[in-house]
């Protein structure tokens, strides 16, 4: 793992040094774009928009146009625009965690202390545990301003959950959302019966990235040469009302059938 952010995180007057490493990475298979002609790959380049040339990675640089002209921005415009926060996640507030809609989260870090930072790194670990709290603060991440959510996983590491801005949540009040009217008290009962017969404790090592495993396989079996079938999706149906209560008694059944065998 390669650390992304070297700083601290504070919390009253008490500072752990930290790196930050990115906690998750991707499944999807690595494709290649070709020229479906020749099957020749295709490149992006970056060109200068006067020259047709190539830039090399070395010399480009980023800039904010303001009033027909470039601002150019270098590396320590962007410390120097909030020194404090480019260098140290200030927990400001605790709060439950449950008290943080899943909408908000983003991406996760693992955090991991530096030297004389681990004393310190346990502490907040212990407390949060015990007080079923997570730390929110903020701080400055590949040039940009970011919510942190501080929590500890799997009782032995802190992690740190980016979180979006409130502003950055969509206002969903132009969908179609079903009016308020309550539900038939017999197919209410009958859904609630189907969720606790398919409750049990979240274990997400049941979950497994099957798709790229099955596309895995169709491109092995593209290379040997043989023909496969094409199954299409079923479309989803639209504009059908359907009898609740029946597709209710249905997926009972079914689950019953399913815990039995």
């Amino acid at each position: 793992m390669k650390a992304i952010w070297n700083g601290a995180i504070g919390f009253g007057l008490v500072n752990i040094p930290i790196k930050i490493y990115s906690a998750t990475e991707t499944s999807k298979l690595d494709l290649d774009m070709l020229d479906k002609s020749d099957f020749s790959n295709i490149k992006f380049k970056r060109v200068n928009e006067k020259t047709g040339k190539e830039v090399k990675w070395e010399n480009i640089v980023k800039a904010y146009l303001m009033d027909d002209k470039y601002v150019v921005l270098e590396d320590e415009d962007y410390e120097a625009a909030s020194p404090e926060k480019s260098k140290i996640l200030s927990i400001e507030h605790f709060v439950k965690e449950v008290e943080v809609d899943s909408v908000y989260f983003e991406t996760p870090y693992f955090l991991e202390p530096q030297k004389n930072g681990e004393n310190a790194y346990r502490l907040l670990l212990k407390a949060l545990q015990e007080t079923k709290m997570v730390g929110i603060g903020t701080f400055v991440l590949r040039e940009s301003e970011a919510i942190g959510m501080v929590r500890p996983y799997s009782d032995e590491i802190l992690v740190l959950n980016r979180l979006r801005f409130d502003q950055e949540i969509r206002d969903y009040k132009d969908l179609k959302i079903p009016a308020k009217k309550a539900p038939k008290p017999a197919e209410l009962k009958m859904a609630k019966s189907l969720i606790e017969q398919l409750s049990e404790t979240f274990d997400p090592s049941v979950y497994k990235d099957t798709y790229s495993e099955a596309l895995m396989k169709r491109i092995k079996q593209k290379a040997k040469g043989k023909n496969i079938k094409h199954q299409k999706a079923e479309p989803a149906k639209e504009g059908k009302v359907i009898d609740l209560m029946a597709q209710l008694k249905a997926s009972l059944q079914n689950s019953k059938s399913k815990n039995a065998s």
